[in-house]
Formats: C-alpha cells, structure tokens, sequence
C-alpha cells in the first residue's frame, strides 16, 4: 500500500473517532427533552382541580338551601325567610331574628321566638297543616287542601276564618262571606300579595309557592305562625 493512502485512511478514521462523542451526546439531548416535558404534562393532569365552596373534589354538586327575600311596595326590604339543614329563621331586614323554625322527619315544625321560646308546632296531616299551641295540647288553626284546589283556614273548632280560591293569576283570600281580603299574583318571576286595593302589600322575586305566601295574608296568625306556615306548606307544595 501506498504512503498517501495509509495517510488518507488514517484520517479518515480518526475523523470517526472524533464524530463519536458529538453523535452521542446530540443522541442524548434529544432524547432527555421529550421525557422532560411528558413529566411536565402529565405533572399537570394528575394536579387535583381546585375547588369552589359548594363542590365535592370529584366534581358533584352540594344543595345549598335558598334565602327568600320579602319586599314591601317600592323596593323596600321587610324580612327574610333563610333556609337551613334542619329548618329555617325568619329575619327582619336589619338581621334580627324574628323566629326560628325547626323541621323533624314527620316534617313537624316547631316554632320558637328569637329567645329560643317554644311558641308553638305546625303538624302537616294528610291534606292539611295543623297550627298546634306549645303545648300540643290544643290545635288552633287549621289549613285545609280542596280537592278543587282550592283552601281553607280554620279554628281547630272547624269554624271557617278565611277561603283561598284558585284563580288564573294565582289565589284569593276571601272571608267566609266571599269579601275579597287579599289577591296572590305570580307574573314575570314576581310573587305579591295585594289587598282588596290591588295594591302590593308583600312581594318576592325570590322562589316561593303562592300558597306560601298565602299565609302572610292570614291576618289572624302572628307573624311566627306566618312564617312557620308558609315554610311548612312549601315543603310539600311547588
């Protein structure tokens, strides 16, 4: 063999040698910067999502109960009927407690002052609601359910306070001798009541049952009894 080409050769192999580590470590930098971003990604699909008040970690839903705001003419707020767990307390717009109502599996209700007084029980029965003393030793009002839909209000002696018609715009209180006393209008998401003037005595824009508020027109029951009677009937009415 001749002397250039052993030099060409030798070269030649000594150019692969060089090209060796560089091959090696380009080889090893690609390789390295996909795994680094896979574990990046997949960092960040195993990340538990953040949760807001109301929300289970896996998503579901938890029933938070409804506050109903009652409104007088003009806009003006006059109580509130806040739902809880195991009943509801109704308060007045500056935040004073005017009643708490307690609710046990029969859907019995107990009413208690903002002292914590027992002041009475409002006792759903078949097609009724019985306002009992504190006692339960005597029922003083009863509501009766119509098979025509429509209602009355009772003494636990059965003498007739008021009648509550079914109309199209919702009820109409009446006295036994059919005077009109108070009108129950549901329209555009707004529920009032509206004496004999038509003009709106109590308002809510808030999810209430008309029968519910119904009971705020019973002008003979204490505004405890109202309430414990309108929460009461709205358990079981839409």
């Amino acid at each position: 063999m001749t002397q250039p080409r052993k030099t060409l050769i030798l070269n030649t192999l000594l150019m692969g040698l060089l090209l060796v580590p560089v091959l090696l470590l380009n080889s090893c930098s690609t390789t390295d910067a996909p795994a680094t971003n896979d574990s990046a990604v997949q960092s960040e699909q195993t990340q538990p999502e953040q949760t807001t008040s109301g929300e289970t970690p896996s998503g579901e839903t938890v029933a938070v109960k409804e506050s109903v705001k009652f409104k007088q003419d003009g806009g003006q707020e006059r109580f509130t009927l806040k739902y809880k767990s195991d009943g509801a307390k109704l308060e007045e717009a500056s935040g004073a407690e005017i009643a708490r109502l307690k609710i046990d599996a029969t859907q019995k209700v107990k009413i208690k002052d903002a002292q914590d007084t027992v002041l009475g029980y409002v006792v759903p029965t078949t097609g009724a609601w019985k306002l009992e003393n504190a006692e339960q030793s005597e029922e003083l009002y009863i509501l009766r359910q119509q098979d025509d839909g429509d209602y009355k209000l009772e003494t636990g002696g059965d003498q007739p306070i008021y009648r509550i018609k079914k109309r199209d715009y919702g009820f109409e209180i009446e006295s036994p001798e059919k005077q009109s006393l108070y009108k129950i209008k549901v329209k555009e998401g707004k529920t009032s009541l509206r004496n004999a003037d038509d003009t709106t005595v109590l308002y809510s824009k808030d999810k209430v049952s008309p029968i519910a508020m119904a009971a705020f027109g019973f002008d003979v029951l204490k505004p405890e009894q109202q309430a414990a009677l309108a929460y009461a009937v709205s358990q079981s009415t839409p």
